[in-house]
């Protein structure tokens, strides 16, 4: 008989919000402001209904069967998009705006990748399971009465599209499938319990998600890879203090966009991750950074693959 799995064997590291350095991580993500008030305003129903009871006797009181209607959506919320276009750094810190703006504790639960298991017969099942009952359990000792909740939780699923893929694949395991299924009741016992519980998916490739998981989520956020006035506020803010000018900069933005036959530009983790740091590292330890020199390693470096998200 398989043992039950341990917390570290269900979830990364865990997080609670607010948290300064979580705050600072998501300041520091540009072109995304859309995005990240959505999913605070849409985490904060779901997981402290109260506020939205209040923003209704204030503005519209009544309103009963509207408010029925907003809080009956299930607790899941999907981020799609391209690589590098900044879905799972908001996902790690949107909890932080919550806290804030909600004015209560929010835990993240990142879902391991060992969750995936190692293709035992009933293992992800049985991962999925614990994983959806210690969050069910957990989200039960923070409800309040009347709506209000004393801490909220979110569970975070990282790549999404290798644990809730389609079970209309022919080449999908029976396993998998079983997977799929535990996935499905467990957003379903979430959204049954009304507890203070609100579940992230983060996907590259959406079309390759289960459609009864695509249809149970309360909202579906789509991320784009920064267009040229984003690019240059990545890379004005980070490296206009070394003394690059305006034509310099203009000469990055454009060697970071769509060329060479791609039709593709630099995402946001190639800037920051690769490029940024690639031009510091040719520069160190002798010499200052130089303009036409960091336009030169950025026109030799080729922008991340677009993920090809196929029907």
């Amino acid at each position: 008989m398989s043992t039950k799995p341990s917390l570290d064997e269900l979830f990364d590291q865990r997080h609670t919000y607010p948290d300064i350095d979580s705050r600072t991580r998501l300041e520091r993500l540009i072109g995304l402001d859309e995005q990240k008030s959505r999913l605070a305003k849409i985490l904060g129903l779901l997981v402290h209904p109260a506020g939205l009871e209040a923003w209704a006797n204030k503005h519209h009181p009544g309103a009963a069967v509207l408010l029925d209607t907003v809080r009956r959506r299930p607790p899941l919320v999907i981020l799609a998009g391209d690589v590098g276009s900044g879905k799972t750094e908001l996902a790690e810190t949107i909890g932080d705006a919550v806290a804030r703006q909600e004015k209560i504790d929010i835990t993240l639960f990142p879902l391991s990748l060992a969750t995936r298991g190692k293709g035992q017969v009933g293992e992800m099942t049985q991962l999925l399971t614990t994983a959806i009952d210690y969050t069910l359990t957990e989200a039960k000792k923070l409800q309040g009465g009347s709506g209000k909740s004393n801490g909220g939780i979110i569970l975070l699923v990282d790549e999404a599209d290798a644990l809730a893929q389609s079970r209309e694949s022919a080449q999908m395991h029976h396993e998998d499938r079983a997977g799929v299924n535990a996935f499905i009741r467990g957003i379903d016992r979430l959204a049954q319990a009304k507890v203070p519980a609100a579940v992230i998916m983060c996907t590259n490739r959406l079309s390759a998600l289960d459609p009864a998981v695509r249809r149970r989520a309360a909202d579906i956020l789509t991320f784009t890879r920064p267009n040229p006035a984003q690019r240059r506020h990545v890379l004005l803010q980070r490296l206009e203090p070394l003394g690059l000018t305006k034509i310099q900069l203009d000469g990055l933005v454009n060697a970071t966009g769509a060329r060479n036959g791609h039709d593709v530009g630099f995402t946001f983790s190639d800037l920051t991750q690769r490029l940024i740091p690639s031009i510091v590292l040719d520069a160190y330890p002798g010499r200052a950074v130089e303009g036409e020199r960091a336009i030169q390693i950025a026109q030799q470096m080729a922008a991340t693959p677009a993920f090809q998200d196929q029907a």
